[in-house]
């Protein structure tokens, strides 16, 4: 496998204040209103190297989650944290082409746990549990449930490529065998057939239909090969489609009993 298909282990939980988005900018952002506004100064604050339509759906994540903050009604710094909090979850999950969603989702609870509990240097009470709940909830919402989408957009897809290998029997020994064997026919001569009996001649004449019987079958082995080898192919990639069909089944099925335990707790 490719080192760049290597799944990625998420990086360790930090404290993430004014990590991104500092005081100054944030009183910037305070005081605008409208989505457009918003997209301006977020695009010059995290300073965007990517093209449409990547940055614009970074951008509304981010709007988003800026009115998020203000409907909760969290100051600056909690509003500053929870937007690199955000981007720190999506740089995991762009890492790779890997599904890594359990991965992004334990690394999400460990920031949110590193900015919620007071235990200096290594966490900060930025959040009340009662918050902390709140953002996981939105950040479920609006990022793990549209996870396939996220890593869609911004991860470049892998194809599967199958190679097959014959111990003893080498593409290059097939082909100059049958490089020889037509150079071999077509260096034949009417001058080099030797004048004999016509018993002799008719033998020589079969010789070199046996001869391009042999290179027809090696032609038609060659098709069949191949033919089998897409029927291989073909299985595989069935069987790969199948087995991600039930991943993805597994995790709606998991976030349909997280989303009904839920709801029976608040019940």
């Amino acid at each position: 496998m490719d080192a760049k298909l290597k799944e990625q282990k998420p990086p360790k939980a930090k404290i993430m204040l004014w990590t991104d988005v500092s005081y100054h900018d944030m009183e910037e952002i305070d005081k605008l209103q409208s989505a457009a506004d918003l997209e301006s100064t977020l695009n010059r604050v995290f300073q965007f190297d990517i093209p449409e339509p990547q940055k614009g759906v970074l951008l509304e994540l981010y709007v988003q989650s800026v009115f998020f903050c203000r409907e909760n009604g969290f100051s600056k710094e909690q509003t500053s944290a929870v937007l690199s909090i955000i981007k720190s979850i999506h740089e995991v999950n762009i890492e790779t082409s890997l599904d890594n969603r359990e991965h992004c989702c334990e690394y999400c609870k460990e920031l949110l746990l590193c900015h919620s509990v007071r235990r200096p240097p290594v966490s900060v009470n930025l959040f009340s549990l009662k918050e902390a709940t709140c953002i996981l909830e939105y950040i479920h919402n609006s990022y793990i449930t549209h996870f396939k989408l996220y890593k869609y957009i911004f991860t470049p897809q892998e194809k599967l490529d199958l190679y097959f290998s014959y111990s003893g029997v080498s593409e290059e020994n097939i082909l100059a065998g049958e490089d020889s064997a037509v150079s071999d026919v077509d260096n034949v001569t009417e001058a080099e057939i030797p004048q004999k009996e016509t018993s002799l001649q008719t033998q020589e004449v079969s010789n070199l239909e046996c001869e391009g019987a042999t290179l027809v079958s090696m032609s038609e082995l060659r098709a069949l090969i191949e033919q089998e080898i897409r029927q291989q192919m073909m299985l595989v990639s069935g069987q790969l489609d199948q087995r991600l069909k039930e991943i993805a089944a597994q995790h709606s099925s998991a976030q349909e009993s997280t989303q009904h335990e839920h709801t029976t707790i608040n019940s």
